[in-house]
């Protein structure tokens, strides 16, 4: 079986990450911005105040992507480069910066798929409670608005929130993104709710506001399992950790996609969560669950799990040295396997990869270039398994690579490497990599020589 014949096939970047020019053309900080300047919260000191200067090297970013022949471009869009305030004054620059950008991606044929949250909320409206604030859902639904009003005679694929697990449940419980915040779960999991209302508003403003048919999604993360065997015990089990997890912890993959696709909380989580669930006002989960048209999956590893002896599943521990990532996270191809096929059986949305990729110890070489033949072989395992997925039933519309480039990694500063396309920080020369030319191979064959190589 080959790929869909509509499959796309994309790289993807995400706005304070890639941008830099924090400071020009009238843009408002960010809750980011703040966390950089929090002595001993980013390594080494690092701030995305420059970032890969993508604000400013757009062009040849684009030119780039052009060569590799990426299908599409998944990025996302500051909310405080629009609205400085959060709300009301529009910053026409900070506008006209997405404006031309769009243009020069259809230009060379590349897709816009636009994000419109990937965790730069407007430091303004967190002085005013951010996402505890219940206002926050409107705040969210306004800001769409302008987006949309400006874009979507051209954008058609709209994604609202990027991984509400890591911007709640890092950013607000354990601190460790921005910003900053170590609430109690009460607290968290009302912030979560108010952002699941926001998605829903902002799907319902994108439904009547956009001037062509939109293609909706979002881009949760959490938990990925997977059987330790194919027994029907064991994918029984993984399946149930993934879904049915009693557990309070925001990396509960369903705690996010139930209330999406299926109207409601998963039952599990409610009873463990307790008093501590938010109450559920009338109407809110018929928000919450506006259809979409699609569900991003963003996955780089897994956990093995198998039946205990009492039934239960019970997380399988790699072996002694298995293989790791610069990250430190586990290599485990299978997880673009189960993931989206767990995924695709409860829900039967589309599957998008609006994530997949490792960091690598990239550096220029003496000839000049940069090697990266780990990546290319992590990309080679973890798309085979995707393709294994689609061949056996899972219905998906396309595959985002992360990253394009190189970029500021969050909490790591520019510790970590992610991208295609190798950036010099204290020049902004860019060097795609080699695993940019093997990408541009399998794209050029529609995923083909994946197969034969």
């Amino acid at each position: 079986m080959n790929f869909p014949k509509n499959f796309v096939w994309g790289a993807a970047a995400a706005s304070y990450q890639v941008e830099g020019a924090a400071n020009e053309d009238g843009r408002g900080l960010s809750v980011w911005d703040m966390m950089c300047r929090t002595p001993g919260k980013i390594m080494d000191g690092h701030t995305g105040e420059v970032g890969c200067d993508h604000y400013h090297h757009w062009q040849e970013d684009v030119e780039i992507m052009k060569t590799m022949g990426l299908q599409a471009y998944r990025l996302s869009v500051s909310w405080p480069r629009i609205l400085p305030e959060g709300t009301g004054a529009v910053n026409l620059k900070g506008l006209a910066f997405y404006d031309r950008l769009v243009d020069a991606l259809l230009a060379a044929g590349i897709q816009p798929w636009v994000t419109l949250f990937h965790w730069d909320f407007p430091y303004e409206l967190y002085l005013r409670g951010g996402w505890l604030n219940p206002d926050s859902t409107q705040w969210f639904a306004d800001y769409t608005q302008v987006v949309v009003d400006k874009l979507s005679d051209r954008v058609q694929h709209w994604m609202t929130l990027n991984e509400p697990a890591c911007f709640i449940g890092l950013g607000l419980q354990s601190g460790q993104h921005a910003p900053g915040d170590r609430l109690g779960v009460a607290e968290v999991l009302l912030a979560g709710h108010h952002a699941l209302l926001a998605h829903g508003r902002s799907v319902q403003m994108i439904r009547a506001r956009a001037r062509t048919t939109p293609i909706i999604g979002f881009a949760p993360c959490g938990g990925i399992f997977a059987p330790a065997t194919d027994t029907a015990a064991d994918i029984e089990a993984a399946r149930r950790l993934m879904f049915h997890d009693a557990t309070r912890d925001t990396w509960n993959l369903a705690l996010w996609t139930d209330p999406v696709f299926l109207g409601r909380y998963p039952e599990e989580a409610v009873q463990a969560i307790g008093s501590d669930m938010p109450r559920i006002k009338a109407g809110e989960m018929e928000t919450i669950s506006q259809p979409v048209d699609f569900c991003g999956l963003n996955i780089y590893n897994c956990s093995v799990v198998r039946a205990g002896d009492d039934g239960r599943p019970e997380r399988v521990p790699g072996p002694i040295g298995y293989a790791q990532t610069a990250m430190e996270w586990s290599v485990t191809p299978q997880s673009l396997y189960w993931g989206p096929r767990f995924t695709w059986e409860r829900y039967a949305k589309p599957i998008v990869i609006t994530e997949n990729g490792m960091a690598n110890t990239d550096w220029i070489s003496t000839d000049g270039q940069v090697h990266d033949p780990q990546r290319i072989d992590f990309l080679k395992r973890y798309l085979r398994e995707f393709h294994r997925a689609l061949g056996d039933g899972v219905g998906a519309l396309g595959y985002f690579q992360w990253s394009i480039m190189d970029n500021f990694e969050w909490a790591f500063g520019y510790k970590r490497r992610f991208g295609l396309v190798y950036v010099d920080y204290p020049t902004g020369r860019r060097i795609p990599k080699d695993s940019a030319r093997w990408y541009q191979q399998i794209i050029s064959t529609h995923g083909q020589s994946l197969l034969e190589d």
